[in-house]
């Protein structure tokens, strides 16, 4: 009888590891003052160590720059912009931009490698919506269904915010950190246009949905456009007549 009572528990105790592993990842944001930092944690493992580090130490070159809390390596980098409304980041040694979509809302996409099709990149499209507490930026795949959701807490002073993973990609880690990476860049681009009168002359000036520009050697520049077909340094393909 014991046995079986002992059988019983540990197919519960996998039952409870199982369901733990396949629940989606929720993020969390910290933020630090003494050390002027973000520490980036799951929600899922409450025992473990932070996973990312967000660190404003550049914050004045309106930088942000996101690293691996077990190694300090930095994966990620996000660079504001105070005239244009369209902002650059980098992930993994790849350089983009998010694009502006529309010149006085928030609506953004960027190419995503992570759920890349036949070695093309995903168009992922950002939307926002805000209350009296909260500030939300949903990411979106190309048949518009969420993947991803950043939800900052306008009033927080430890924790500021959090990322929710769902759908089919939600325990992709390369997604993961693109995600965290493009989120929180878009969350402070936006921050930063808010209070920027300048910003205003951009998005006058802005060409909305226009294609990302080329980001340093090598890098691949597949235009947004579902129709264009790339080759592997990035141009289209000449058609044959």
């Amino acid at each position: 009888m014991e046995l079986n009572d002992l059988a019983q528990a540990n197919t519960n105790t996998q039952a409870q590891q199982s369901s733990s592993n396949s629940k989606p990842p929720r993020l969390l944001l910290d933020f630090g003052w003494r050390k002027f930092r973000t520490l980036i944690s799951d929600e899922n493992k409450p025992n473990a160590e932070p996973l990312y580090i967000v660190d404003y130490k550049q914050a004045l070159r309106k930088r942000l720059r996101f690293r691996h809390y077990s190694t300090g390596e930095i994966f990620g980098i996000g660079d504001l912009n105070y005239f244009s409304i369209d902002a650059n980041y980098e992930v993994h040694g790849r350089k983009d931009q998010i694009i502006a979509q529309k010149r006085l809302e928030t609506s953004y996409a960027h190419r995503s490698t992570a759920i890349s099709t036949k070695d093309k990149p995903a168009k992922l499209t950002w939307y926002s919506d805000s209350n009296f507490t909260a500030w939300d930026f949903v990411c979106c795949d190309e048949q518009q269904l969420p993947i991803a959701k950043l939800k900052m807490f306008l009033w927080g002073l430890k924790r500021i915010g959090q990322i929710e993973f769902m759908g089919e990609h939600a325990h992709n880690q390369e997604l993961q950190e693109e995600i965290v990476v493009t989120s929180l860049t878009l969350a402070y681009e936006m921050s930063l246009r808010i209070g920027n009168l300048v910003n205003l002359l951009g998005a006058a000036c802005a060409r909305p949905g226009h294609e990302p520009k080329a980001r340093g050697p090598g890098h691949r520049t597949a235009p947004f456009s579902p129709s264009g077909e790339s080759t592997e340094n990035g141009q289209p393909e000449a058609s044959s007549s």
